[in-house]
């Protein structure tokens, strides 16, 4: 450690650390504008200014490496007067208007220029004008007048996003930020861009001229998006969600946000959102009150278990509703005597179901710690962006991070192996890896694996997973979970981490993946939930046609039967739904989601339910009421999460296990030679809040699903980039766009599920046939 004196205090650093760093630890405040402690140092700002003894000028603190002995004065004269002469250099091009700027009230040069601003300018010239900029539905440049070059957006781009979207063009007062000729800013992360920025340059586009800082409460959340659980700042007007930030929660989304969390309050009070119970009589819907509804339902419920049995009756959640609307869910219906209770709605191996409640199998943030890392079916980017910033981290750091997949997505990390094969090849390819560990670790490979022979890729993954002791996770991803062989995937991953050393865990699907396992919301019936048609169905914040794993089969179902309620935000199913129950999206409720470490987070309601929309939890007290259950008598949200978790338990890891039962089992590669579907999970498409916001629709990921053919296949069939093509699978078809992916196998179609335009097919695994548009019968 090195100690120094900084404004007559002494204090210890590491050797290395900066002038900015030792004031930190003090709680010493430096202004500046270019430093952030999640960004390298750019040293060109020069607020920073401080006064070094022996030093012939003042020193930026934050590029000053400190030294045994050093005396720092950071409020002296000499301190002060260079903050100054800095703070008017800074002001000389900068345009005065803030009375309607959206940074006004929370603008780190508003604030500075009090403290160290002149009372007037000696600049008498023409202030510099920059055009201008288009960047996209979601970053507004319209005022890059206001930019003081800080270059925060710059160096987020290139080391935490790790795509560099902004650049620097020009000299001295010419110097302006913009984007590459031509593009808008795509990251799925772009939004943090608006908070690193001090000035008012870049802002959020949504927000844009809707409200000032101080008009709005600010309020804590929980994201009901992906698996990190991302802790948010929910802020409100006039009982209206206008803007939502990041909460600074080091464990797990550390001051980041994905644009999907950020962005997607869009969809909060537009146009689709539910807010009537209807009812569909004579094939019109007509609206009704709450009452009406409710007895309605009970009483088509009892009917249907009474001529059908308890078992022609199914429920379905999704992994985005809380715990407590969970947990209610499966009580009230095992209470009705109905054990089709299921969240799970695009898995389709369940041999695992009481052996494993998935989950990370460490804390997030040991994911930035890593040194060996394999992630398996995951199209990780898209699935997990958090994630990915702290896996983006670790590869920086010295971590050497192998995939086995389908699709050659850019993740834009540095990766040192990958194996890209057919989806039904993912459990070959994992043997050959088994067998490559066995080998180097000098062990007998598991019983049926003998004539299963590594090649060099799978080699290459094993001697990066046994080099060494250093930390090593292997992760099952997304697609792993939902791939038709999960189970026997899981176990031979297993068995690769129990040898190599290195923790094994899922990331898992959504907000409350593990808050569902938990609380019991699975029906252990071995198959999809939709497998097997049912009389009725209870829907949950579920859109089948989008959620399920089979579109086609789950549509087929829905249409068939006697009954479905529809319990959702938004309206949709009108074709197949007879009851449409208005309730809470998050913003609108209390609620917990447990998050892939295991992590229990609580959160309230921001604004009231829009129109007659009600809590869920509170819908499903009174169903139950209604059905003559007992023990459905809650006053609060907190009593249910306490009945279903435990009262006062945050941390539920202990409960949770990713170690399965299941032996390993070799496979080859399939030589059948047919084509097989890819399939990906659209960032944008993949909860139903998502799919409704405007701004992410607009983005380059919410566009419309392409059909992705591989080289090979594109040649076969005489198609180029741009062709339309009819895309076949089971009893349905889809006219897509095509696209040449040379990163896909040879006889694979990528198509995107979740979206409106590809419903119409079938699973997200397994055979498909493509055409040109026009073309066959």
């Amino acid at each position: 450690m090195v100690e120094i004196e900084l404004d007559g205090k002494k204090v210890e650093v590491p050797p290395g650390s900066m002038v900015m760093d030792a004031a930190n630890k003090l709680g010493t405040y430096i202004p500046h504008f270019c430093y952030h402690k999640k960004l390298s140092i750019a040293a060109n700002c020069r607020m920073c200014l401080v006064e070094v003894e022996k030093a012939p000028k003042p020193l930026p603190a934050c590029a000053t490496p400190v030294s045994p002995g050093m005396i720092v004065r950071t409020h002296s004269d000499k301190a002060v007067n260079a903050q100054k002469s800095v703070m008017e250099f800074l002001l000389i091009n900068h345009p005065l208007d803030c009375p309607i700027c959206d940074q006004g009230g929370e603008c780190q040069l508003q604030d500075l220029a009090v403290g160290y601003g002149g009372g007037q300018s000696r600049y008498e010239e023409e202030k510099r004008v920059v055009t201008p900029k288009e960047a996209g539905p979601l970053i507004s440049m319209e005022e890059m007048a206001r930019c003081i070059q800080c270059t925060r957006c710059v160096r987020f781009g290139q080391e935490v996003a790790g795509v560099m979207e902004f650049g620097m063009l020009g000299r001295g007062e010419h110097s302006e930020i913009t984007t590459f000729v031509g593009k808008t800013v795509d990251s799925e992360v772009s939004g943090n861009m608006i908070d690193l920025c001090p000035v008012g340059a870049l802002t959020s586009k949504p927000f844009r001229y809707t409200a000032r800082s101080w008009e709005l409460s600010r309020r804590r959340s929980v994201s009901p998006h992906d698996s990190l659980g991302s802790n948010l700042i929910v802020q409100v007007k006039n009982g209206k969600v206008m803007r939502v930030l990041p909460l600074e929660n080091e464990a797990v989304n550390e001051c980041w946000l994905s644009d999907k969390d950020r962005f997607s309050y869009e969809a909060l009070d537009n146009a689709s959102r539910l807010t009537k119970p209807m009812l569909k009589q004579g094939g019109e819907w007509i609206e009704t009150d709450w009452q009406t509804a409710l007895e309605y339902v009970a009483h088509g419920l009892r009917n249907i278990r009474h001529e059908h049995g308890a078992d022609s009756i199914a429920a379905v959640g999704t992994a985005h509703s809380t715990v407590e609307e969970l947990y209610l869910l499966q009580k009230a219906m095992r209470g009705f005597g109905v054990e089709y209770v299921d969240f799970r709605l695009r898995q389709t191996d369940f041999a695992l179901d009481g052996q494993v409640t998935p989950w990370l199998g460490m804390p997030i943030a040991e994911l930035s710690t890593l040194k060996r890392i394999f992630v398996i079916g995951s199209f990780l980017r898209k699935d997990h962006p958090l994630a990915a910033i702290r896996l983006r981290h670790a590869v920086k750091t010295g971590a050497k991070l192998s995939i086995l997949h389908s699709a050659l997505d850019d993740n834009l990390i540095p990766t040192a192996n990958r194996m890209i094969v057919a989806p039904s090849d993912w459990l070959a390819a994992l043997s050959e890896i088994a067998v490559a560990v066995a080998a180097a670790k000098g062990i007998a490979a598991p019983a049926g694996f003998e004539n299963t022979q590594a090649g060099d890729v799978a080699r290459a993954i094993a001697a990066a997973l046994t080099a060494g002791d250093a930390p090593g996770a292997v992760l099952l991803g997304n697609a792993a979970g939902h791939h038709p062989q999960a189970s026997q995937i899981h176990a031979v991953a297993q068995w690769i981490a129990e040898q190599t050393g290195c923790k094994f865990g899922s990331f898992v699907e959504a907000a409350n993946t593990v808050g569902g396992y938990l609380i019991g919301a699975t029906s252990n019936k071995g198959e999809n939930i939709f497998a097997t048609p049912k009389k009725a169905y209870v829907l949950l914040n579920a859109e089948p046609e989008l959620d399920a794993a089979n579109p086609q089969q789950a549509l087929a179902a829905l249409q068939g039967a006697e009954m479905v309620v529809a319990m959702s935000a938004f309206k949709h199913g009108m074709d197949y739904a007879d009851v449409l129950l208005p309730i809470a999206p998050f913003s609108e409720t209390a609620g917990t989601f447990v998050n892939c470490e295991g992590r229990a987070q609580s959160f309230n309601g921001t604004v009231r339910p829009l129109g007659d929309a009600r809590p869920a939890w509170k819908v499903l007290r009174v169903l139950g009421n209604l059905l003559g259950l007992t023990g459905f008598d809650y006053e609060t949200s907190e009593s249910i999460r306490d009945e279903a978790l435990g009262k006062g338990v945050l941390d539920h890891s202990a409960k949770l296990n990713n170690v399965a039962k299941l032996a390993p089992t070799a496979a080859a590669y399939n030589t059948a030679g047919g084509l097989e579907r890819v399939t990906d999970v659209p960032i944008y498409f993949a909860d139903a809040i998502a799919r409704r916001s405007e701004p992410l629709q607009r983005t380059a990921d919410g566009q419309p699903p392409l059909a992705r053919l591989s080289q090979a296949l594109a040649d076969k069939l005489g198609v180029k980039a741009g062709d339309v093509v009819k895309v076949t699978q089971g009893t349905g078809s889809a006219i897509l766009v095509a696209a040449v992916d040379a990163g896909l196998p040879a006889n694979t179609v990528r198509v995107a599920t979740a979206h409106p335009a590809t419903a119409s097919l079938g699973a997200m695994f397994g055979p498909i046939n493509v055409e040109k548009a026009g073309e066959g019968k």
